[in-house]
């Protein structure tokens, strides 16, 4: 599977050649505070929808981004659409009482109306790992001959919902979210949108391989042994152990890093580079994945030598295994594939693995 065209918003920019660049550059300030929390939040002016039932927030965002990717060129009948989030208009919710904000398959549901597109369209809400989960099933789409072409879409928008739920955990972190740091303390909020074109074949950027797995041990804990995490990293692998850079999930929060950091390492020691580009845009929720793999897409295409900076405050907690964090100055030799992870509450794993063919 390919991925033909693709597009991100977020708090970095309004399309992924701005997001890219600030990302690139570790712009860990383009956050905001409101009631005293550190958001990353969409600062861009965008669309109103004329439909009242699909004129919530995560919709205008996720509008915004599929703009540049022209879906009127594909053909409306053999078009599928898959989304991931976990949001929708639960804010406008509260305003409107109009059941249709909250539904899961909103998003979906209004980008295939609006484009008066005629195949299936579905939804996947599996907390932070839905984006990738909304690959997986992109590939069983485009493997069952359903559609020639799939859109992936990822969007959420800020609301109070997840806010009130992370601070009730005590893992929402009112200063700057630190990924493996022994001072991390939780995540910051963040919201945006990603959209790909998938096709068989035809795209620069190829999906190598995925892979789902699920903990079955708590509800918000993932298991500190990272046994099933493992196993999903391996398994997008496909035994392909040549990763050039890794997009970690890397949330700042104790339970997730601790069990990142053994699973990564069990597998790459502390020899690839990797990063966790939370801390420029904030944790997407469902768009998290979208907003990540998008970034990995941009690097490859970009062909340079260069992966995004690690941003911390550099107080590595030795008590965790030791993983190789890129800085402002780490290059590599090659860069032709980046390894992207996505944990979810429920004991959700997932990884994907993208990559460019020899030239």
């Amino acid at each position: 599977m390919d991925i033909i065209k693709y597009n991100a918003i977020c708090n970095l920019g309004s399309n992924i050649d701005e997001v890219f660049q600030n990302a690139l550059l570790g712009r860990a300030d383009l956050f905001c505070i409101e009631n005293k929390r550190r958001i990353a939040k969409i600062n861009v002016q965008l669309p109103t929808i004329e439909d009242e039932d699909y004129n919530i927030r995560c919709n205008q965002i996720l509008l915004k981004c599929i703009e540049p990717l022209n879906i009127e060129e594909y053909d409306k009948n053999d078009l599928a659409v898959v989304c991931a989030t976990t949001n929708t208009g639960v804010n406008e919710y509260e305003i409107t009482k109009n059941p249709k904000h909250f539904e899961i398959g909103n998003p979906a549901e209004f980008i295939h109306k609006f484009f008066k597109l005629k195949n299936f369209y579905t939804s996947v809400s599996t907390a932070c790992s839905s984006g990738i989960k909304a690959f997986l099933i992109a590939d069983e789409i485009l493997n069952s001959n359903l559609a020639k072409t799939v859109l992936v879409i990822n969007t959420d928008a800020i609301s109070k919902l997840p806010l009130y739920g992370f601070h009730s955990l005590e893992i929402l972190d009112k200063n700057q979210t630190n990924p493996f740091s022994k001072n991390r303390c939780g995540i910051n909020i963040g919201e945006a949108a990603a959209a790909f074109i998938l096709q068989k074949q035809g795209g620069k950027i190829k999906v190598k391989g995925m892979g789902e797995t699920t903990d079955c041990y708590h509800s918000t804990t993932p298991d500190p042994n990272g046994i099933e995490a493992i196993r999903a990293i391996k398994e997008a692998m496909n035994g392909n152990f040549d990763v050039d850079y890794i997009n970690l999930h890397g949330t700042g929060t104790i339970a997730n890093d601790l069990m990142e950091a053994v699973a990564i390492s069990s597998i790459f020691g502390n020899k690839v580079p990797a990063s966790s580009t939370k801390p420029l845009t904030g944790h997407c929720l469902g768009a998290a994945a979208g907003i990540e793999i998008a970034l990995c897409a941009k690097l490859l295409e970009n062909g340079g030598n260069k992966v995004f900076p690690h941003i911390y405050d550099g107080f590595y907690d030795e008590t965790i295994p030791k993983i190789f964090l890129a800085d402002k100055n780490t290059v590599t030799e090659k860069l032709k594939t980046c390894l992207c992870t996505s944990f979810g509450f429920g004991g959700t794993n997932t990884a994907i693995l993208l990559g460019v063919d020899d030239e």
